[in-house]
Formats: structure tokens, C-alpha cells, sequence
């Protein structure tokens, strides 16, 4: 099969509330930045064929969400695919195309905006079951509160451990140019804010966020001619667990532990903690980043806390994460964006010196029903 790179990176900026832009107008900076990037345009022989978009038919507001960015993308009388979950499931799209040898080059990108809705619940409502679930008022944020309260009595995190990932998530997010518009907090701001969903607080929650991120993925031998130091994907995994989550263990990573499990078998890795330099986690809540951690083999269960304290955190989310506010269905796609750009070591102030290989993670449904893991190196 045929090795695939990342050539080209382009994000944002990510906004609470891009009211002064149709997200066409959005995307068209990151597609002309990445075609800046690598030189390619829309040529039928040399040039792109192959695009895969992301993005939601609710949070568009329209059926077909992708038909309104065709033609944006280039995508006219060409091969246009949509993803509609997580974002990392377009970086595996497009490396499957890659690899089976359909096309040498394909552009991703992804779009959202979430402050088109009247409330990001409103539209996670919908993902639940018309009679059973959704009457009782279920959405991603109560699912996600009933996740924390088990967690919390499975691992003991603390109210000040959840306090210290935000502040400190708020602080990297400083340092990410993408993501400037959001204010730093301290910890007493944190375990003073509201409760959101019992024992999830306001400030645990990532923010409404508009944006976009895109990036070029290519065979070897033309990522080599398109960049001087494409970055590779060696190992990519996802795996979705039950729909109904009385038919599920929450407190559990079962989706997650199987999607790294088959990630890190195609990347050749065998202790995850020693051969990855960082990890880029999809935390929509607080609680959830020693969780995930924990499921991507990091920590044993319940340790994922400690694995934070004693120094994990410095190599988890240099980006800021999803708690510095990027779209939930842009997450994945993101944090593999922000893994690539450490890889090539353009991560600007906060870049982490020395990054080999780095770790993508996104994660879609209540409670991380789905989990997508990809692996990128620098080799």
C-alpha cells in the first residue's frame, strides 16, 4: 500500500461567533493557504481530483451540507466525499484513498458553525433515539454529566484536578494564534462557575466555536515533491460502541482502547507513553481528558489524574485542546492538524522541541460512543 503524507496545514482563526461570515467565505483563506503551501491547483492531470469535506447537515442549517461548499472546495465534476461525524474520520478517508493507489492527492477540509443554532443541545438532542431517549431530554452535555459522575467515582479526579486542565488548557491556548479570542481563567473562576450538568461546570465545557481546518494529504513520491518535510501517517484506528447507554459501561473506554489498539498495531508502537512525544486529545469536558488518556494506554484505569500530575501534562494538548474552542465536529481533525504542524516543527510558540511522533485523537456521540485514533510521525 502506498504511504501517505501531510504536506500542507491551514486552520482558523476559531471564534465564538462568526455572524459576519457565511462559512464559504470562511474556508476560502485555508484553501487558498494550502494551495499556497504546496503549489497545486485544480488540474486534471497533475493537480487535485480527490476532495473530502466535513461537516453537519444540522449545524448548516440544510440538507446536503457539503452541496454548499462544492464549489468552494473545487469539487465540480469531481470526487467530492463527505464525512459527518468527527473530523479525524476525514484524515482516515483520505489516507484509505490514498493508500488503495485511487489518487495521489486529496484535499480535507472541514467546516462548522456552531453559533448558527439556537443551542448546541438542540442539535446533539437529535443524535438520541425519537422514543426512548430524546423524551426524557437527553442530549451530548446530560450524557456527557452522567459519564463524569462515573468517572469521578471510578478515578476520584478531584474538583481542583478538573480546575488545573482548564486553566491550564486556556493557557496554551494563548500560545495558538488560531484561538486568540479566548480569555485565560484562573482557578477559583473555574470552581465558581455554574453547574452546566451535574458535576459538569460551565468552565469544564468547551465553547461555542465557529472555524475551519484543512490540509493536503499525498502519495510518498508526490508528498516529497510537494513539501520539503511532509509528515506520515503510520497508524490510524476507530472503533464505535453501543448506541443505547444503558447498554454501556460509561465509565469504561472500551470504543477508545480498541481504535489505539488497532493504531498503534499498524504504526509498529508498543508502549504508547514512551514512543509518543505528544497527544492531541478531543476533551469536550474536563473529565475527559485523564479519561481518554487512560483508554490510549497512558495510565491504567482510574490513574489518569495522577498520570497528569506527574508530568504527563506537559505533553498533552500544547494546542489548548478542545477546551480552547474548536467545533465538535472539527475536533479530530483539528488536534491531527495540530499534530502534523509540531511534526514540522512550524507550531510557533507552542511548538514542543524535539516531537518525533505525535498522537490524534477525536471522538463523536454521547458520551464517546465513536473514538478515532491517528498516528503521525515525522519519519
Amino acid at each position: 500500500m502506498n504511504k501517505v503524507g501531510i504536506c500542507a496545514v491551514a486552520q482558523g482563526p476559531f471564534e465564538r461567533n462568526t455572524w459576519h461570515e457565511r462559512f464559504q467565505g470562511m474556508a476560502m483563506p485555508v484553501l487558498e493557504s494550502l494551495l499556497s503551501q504546496t503549489g497545486l491547483d485544480f488540474a486534471e492531470d497533475t493537480g487535485i481530483n480527490v476532495i473530502v469535506s466535513c461537516s453537519d447537515d444540522v449545524f448548516d442549517a440544510r440538507t446536503i451540507s457539503d452541496n454548499g461548499m462544492t464549489d468552494v472546495l473545487g469539487g465540480h465534476m469531481r470526487c467530492e466525499e463527505k464525512v459527518a461525524q468527527d473530523g479525524i474520520q476525514a484524515v482516515y478517508y483520505a489516507s484509505s484513498i490514498i493508500m488503495s493507489g485511487y489518487t495521489d492527492v486529496v484535499l480535507v477540509l472541514g467546516h462548522s458553525k456552531e453559533s448558527q443554532g439556537q443551542s448546541r443541545n438542540m442539535v446533539t438532542h437529535l443524535a438520541f433515539d425519537p422514543f426512548y431517549t430524546r423524551p426524557v431530554g437527553l442530549d451530548f452535555t446530560a450524557a456527557a454529566g452522567l459519564q463524569a459522575r462515573a468517572y469521578g467515582k471510578l478515578s476520584g479526579v478531584s474538583e481542583e484536578e478538573l480546575a488545573e486542565i482548564v486553566v491550564r488548557s486556556r493557557e496554551n491556548a494563548k500560545r495558538n494564534p488560531h484561538t486568540q479570542d479566548l480569555a485565560p481563567v484562573s482557578m477559583d473562576d473555574v470552581l465558581s462557575s455554574p453547574m452546566l450538568a451535574d458535576p459538569i461546570r460551565q468552565l469544564h465545557a468547551y465553547p461555542v466555536s465557529d472555524g475551519v481546518v484543512g490540509m493536503i494529504f499525498a502519495s510518498e513520491e508526490r508528498a516529497k515533491k510537494l513539501c520539503k518535510n511532509p509528515v506520515w501517517v503510520t497508524g490510524l484506528g476507530n472503533c464505535m460502541d453501543g448506541f443505547f447507554l444503558g447498554d454501556r459501561d460509561i465509565a469504561d473506554n472500551f470504543a477508545l482502547k480498541k481504535a489505539a489498539e488497532r493504531a498503534y498495531k499498524r504504526a509498529g508502537i508498543t508502549d504508547p507513553a514512551k514512543e509518543i512525544d505528544i497527544f492531541e486529545v478531543s476533551d469536550h469536558y474536563a473529565y475527559q481528558q485523564p479519561m481518554w488518556l487512560e483508554g490510549l494506554g497512558l495510565a491504567e484505569t482510574g490513574k489518569g489524574p495522577k498520570f497528569l500530575a506527574h508530568g504527563g501534562k506537559d505533553r498533552v494538548n500544547p494546542s489548548g485542546g478542545m477546551l480552547a474552542g474548536n467545533p465538535l465536529m472539527l475536533g479530530g481533525l483539528v488536534r491531527a492538524a495540530e499534530a502534523a504542524v509540531q511534526l514540522k516543527n512550524e507550531a510557533g510558540d507552542r511548538q514542543i522541541p524535539g516531537v518525533k511522533k505525535a498522537l490524534a485523537h477525536g471522538v463523536m456521540g454521547p458520551a464517546g460512543q465513536f473514538h478515532g485514533v491517528a498516528v503521525l510521525s515525522k519519519d
